[in-house]
């Protein structure tokens, strides 16, 4: 694996999908998702010029903070609520927001510690009953309750596309989460500030960033594959 190659693989493959979105390169937010490598192979990453890293497990961002605390860490898997002190005031970002008693079990985390904590909305656009998420139609609702926890703040969405052979088949799944978004911009929610559409991996980033993604979660393609 030459990580040097992969990475500048990924880089150019975002920075042509993002000018085909009518975008800039550095609109987009590569986060490389680290769940498989150790921390020297993170650390490795960083100097190559990569800043944001994701972990699916609130115990494996703990210990690669405590490391490589220099970094910006998401927050990407599911996260129960028992682990949520794990995580906040740790991770720059939580993308798994995904019930209303996880918002509050953040909230109190943020009130203890003084601080407003960044989420995104997870939702299930493809409606996979193995896969968390909030459904498509309960998102208003949400984001309407939202002004209930003051130290919350939601600058966005995030959805996990369907495993599939060819990318293209991602393509409606992306295009219904950005839909969606515009839904909600010009409505004045409280704690709600919708920056952020967090979609796309390895197997399907490019169509993601074509769609509206503004945060890309590859782990594959930067730590074992082929560019």
């Amino acid at each position: 694996m030459d990580l040097r190659q992969n990475i500048a693989g990924v880089q150019n493959r975002i920075a042509k999908a993002a000018v085909r979105s009518g975008r800039k390169p550095e609109d987009i937010t590569l986060v490389a998702v680290s769940k498989t490598v150790d921390s020297e192979k993170v650390r490795q990453a960083s100097l190559l010029g990569l800043t944001d890293f994701g972990e699916n497990r609130p115990q494996a961002l703990k210990a690669k903070i405590e490391v490589l605390p220099h970094l910006r860490w998401h927050l990407i898997g599911r996260l129960q609520t028992n682990k949520v002190k794990d995580v906040v005031g740790r991770a720059c970002m939580i993308h798994s927001l995904d019930r209303w008693n996880l918002a509050e079990e953040i909230n109190k985390r943020g009130q203890n510690l003084g601080k407003t904590i960044p989420v995104l909305l997870e939702v299930n656009i493809a409606g996979e009953e193995e896969k968390a998420g909030l459904k498509p139609i309960d998102v208003e609702v949400f984001l309407d309750a939202v002004s209930q926890l003051k130290y919350l703040q939601v600058l966005g969405l995030m959805t996990m596309a369907p495993l599939v052979d060819n990318p293209e088949q991602t393509r409606p799944v992306f295009r219904e989460l950005y839909q969606l978004r515009k839904r909600f911009l010009n409505k004045d929610y409280e704690n709600v500030n919708l920056l952020h559409l967090s979609m796309g991996m390895s197997q399907d980033y490019e169509v993601a960033i074509e769609e509206g993604a503004t945060i890309v979660r590859v782990g594959t393609a930067i730590f074992s594959g082929d560019n």
